[in-house]
């Protein structure tokens, strides 16, 4: 097994087990902080992260005129449309269902990697993600939808389809740009996207609120570790595997964040839970030994 394969696969792991974990932050930050507010702050802390990394590793800034739109995309489909959907629809609903949907990504990454990349859909490949969306199917099993949810479950799905996309388009960046820069200035264009909207909003904050420790740890946790560093791992392990293969590996967060949504938040989990799981665990290993 080749090791940028080993690597690709561990950093796409890491990536998608902070994002399991990020839906429990979410669904406690957002009682006291709105979706838009939040995105707003964690891209924030992002880029002031991105931007020390970026200095002390003493990287290039510079981005090609024609790659600059390639970015831009990047930036307003991924880390804007993506990410508000991600937000509101996990306030809209919970923490598990937030985690499961949005895990759809792989399978439109598959279809999106054939249509932009031409990558061929192999017998495993397919067999994996049959396998894992079984999984996913198991675990949904375990709670019942109420139909209230509706509406957060529909955002959630436009989340996973623009990320998808987003996930794909980082494929074509060319391979001598730094994944730092790349990520840096794709958040700063959503930054930049949302600020207009958000400005007004930042002084109804209620900052007695965000002073408590388990927000404004939260929000470190979305701007650093979920954002900076997520993103950093996934465009990586991106880079190290094809599209469709490396989008397998999305099928973690529903294990970490209903894992974590039980053990946090007393959201109910049963043997069909650990079913789920198993089928995608094994749904993922047959990429990762995909010759």
């Amino acid at each position: 097994m080749k090791k940028s394969k080993v690597l690709g696969s561990l950093f796409l792991s890491l990536a998608a087990s902070i994002w399991g974990g990020m839906y429990v932050v979410v669904k406690h930050v957002v009682e006291v902080v709105p979706p838009l507010e939040i995105v707003w702050l964690r891209y924030m802390i992002a880029i002031v992260a991105l931007l020390i990394i970026g200095i002390v590793t003493k990287q290039s800034w510079r981005i090609a005129k024609r790659d600059m739109l390639l970015i831009l995309m990047i930036g307003l489909i991924g880390n804007t449309v993506s990410i508000l959907t991600q937000e509101a629809g996990t306030m809209l609903s919970t923490a598990q269902m937030g985690a499961i949907i949005t895990s759809t990504t792989p399978a439109f990454m598959v279809l999106f990697a054939r249509i932009i990349l031409k990558e061929r859909i192999t017998l495993k490949k397919a067999l994996s993600i049959i396998l894992a969306t079984t999984g996913v199917g198991v675990i949904v099993g375990t709670g019942s939808i109420d139909p209230s949810l509706r509406l957060g479950g529909i955002s959630l799905l436009v989340a996973a389809l623009t990320w998808a996309l987003m996930s794909v388009l980082v494929k074509k960046v060319p391979g001598q740009y730094s994944q730092i820069v790349v990520t840096l200035y794709s958040i700063l264009v959503a930054f930049a996207g949302i600020t207009p909207f958000t400005v007004s909003r930042l002084p109804r904050l209620d900052l007695q609120a965000m002073l408590h420790p388990s927000i404004w740890g939260g929000l470190l946790y979305l701007g650093i570790i979920s954002t900076a560093c997520g993103f950093l791992l996934w465009n990586r392990g991106l880079q190290m595997l094809n599209a469709s293969s490396g989008g397998l590996f999305f099928f973690l967060q529903p294990v970490v964040g209903t894992l974590l949504g039980w053990l946090l938040l007393g959201e109910q989990i049963g043997l069909t839970f650990w079913t789920g799981t198993a089928f995608i665990f094994i749904g993922v290993l047959l990429v990762v030994r995909e010759k």
